[in-house]
């Protein structure tokens, strides 16, 4: 089935090969994560996942906020039991975040302000985490008497370690997108003027590389997360990659 990019209603999606920027457009409500969002972001994911001319996908929020996080409206029609925010929400949510972690694009996100929560949980599922300095970022599920569904507890202490992750979650404090790249939790933070050249810069770099590599390597660090050392080092020696560009890349030294 053929996607239509450009019938969106809660992201826009804008190509321009080999880079895709997919914006959460919701800025009259701080991005807040719906149903509807939460499936459209799904099929263009699966869309330019698609595409051959595709390599980068950039995520990203319209306006002051990547996203505030899921809709209170949307939370209220659900049923909170337990903490959770209900299949309605849950499904497409883990659908986005395990699909932004397998496919075979790479995944950028640019947290150009305000990303608390189930935002900060979408953001952590892509495969490289790019903010403004000045972004305001939380978890803060236990305000709220809810619980994460979407992989915060799983990957905010893999990627900070489980002290920092408990005294983040436990406190529902607010820090920084500058504050997130020093504890390792995004790759790199720049002041908010710069964050979009730097992003362009960044996007690039990864471009300009081996479509065939990327694959593989975010084949691999998938696997890495998941596997003790030796197991990862077994796999990583004996599973095969189709990369069609290897002869002509290395012929170009010769």
């Amino acid at each position: 089935m053929t996607v239509d990019l450009s019938a969106f209603t809660a992201i826009t999606v804008a190509v321009s090969a080999p880079t895709a920027t997919v914006t959460l457009n919701r800025p009259e409500a701080l991005n807040a994560i719906t149903p509807t969002m939460l499936e459209e972001l799904n099929q263009a994911f699966e869309a330019l996942d698609a595409d051959p001319s595709v390599i980068v996908i950039v995520l990203t929020g319209a306006g002051r906020a990547f996203s505030a996080g899921v809709d209170l409206k949307a939370l209220a029609a659900a049923t909170t039991a337990g903490g959770k925010v209900g299949d309605l929400l849950d499904r497409p949510a883990r659908a986005f975040t395990a699909r932004a972690g397998t496919m075979g694009t790479i995944v950028v996100a640019k947290v150009n302000g305000f990303c608390f929560t189930g935002a900060l949980e979408l953001a952590l599922a892509c495969d490289i985490v790019v903010a403004a300095d000045e972004a305001k970022l939380g978890d803060t599920h236990a305000k709220w008497g809810l619980r994460p569904t979407w992989g915060m507890s799983q990957r905010l202490p893999l990627l900070v370690g489980l002290a920092r992750a408990r005294e983040l979650s436990y406190t529902a404090r607010t820090f920084t997108g500058a504050d997130a790249a020093s504890w390792g939790l995004f790759a790199a933070s720049h002041p908010l003027a710069e964050l979009d050249v730097r992003v362009d810069e960044l996007t690039a770099a990864i471009a300009a590389n081996s479509h065939g590599s990327l694959q593989a390597y975010k084949a691999l660090y998938a696997v890495a997360e998941k596997l003790p050392l030796p197991d990862g080092l077994a796999y990583e020696a004996s599973t095969h990659f189709a990369i069609a560009d290897s002869a002509d890349r290395v012929a170009t030294f010769r």
